[in-house]
């Protein structure tokens, strides 16, 4: 049984963001994204590589979440800009 982790993809814009599913869905169909909130999926470990390069094309970026996601969004409130310094 593969490992199921969480990732957070960060799309330079909503339209993006949606092609990045888009295209993830064309090329694996079999391959079904856990959406856990908006921009927040499940995906078996496997597939970090294959998504990571479809983010890429797509001008997204995919990062592994944390455990506890409310620790990444207090730093957020401290640090400004975050990722859209792109």
């Amino acid at each position: 049984m593969n490992t199921r982790i969480k990732v957070e993809i960060n799309a330079r814009d909503e339209f993006w963001g949606k092609a990045l599913i888009v295209e993830w869905e064309d090329q694996y169909p079999e391959r079904k994204l856990g959406a856990e909130s908006v921009g927040h999926y499940s995906i078996d470990a496997a597939w970090l590589d294959d998504l990571k390069r479809v983010a890429r094309d797509c001008f997204s970026e995919v990062v592994v979440a944390p455990a506890n996601p409310s620790r990444r969004a207090l730093f957020r409130r401290f640090i400004p800009g975050g990722t859209e310094q792109r």
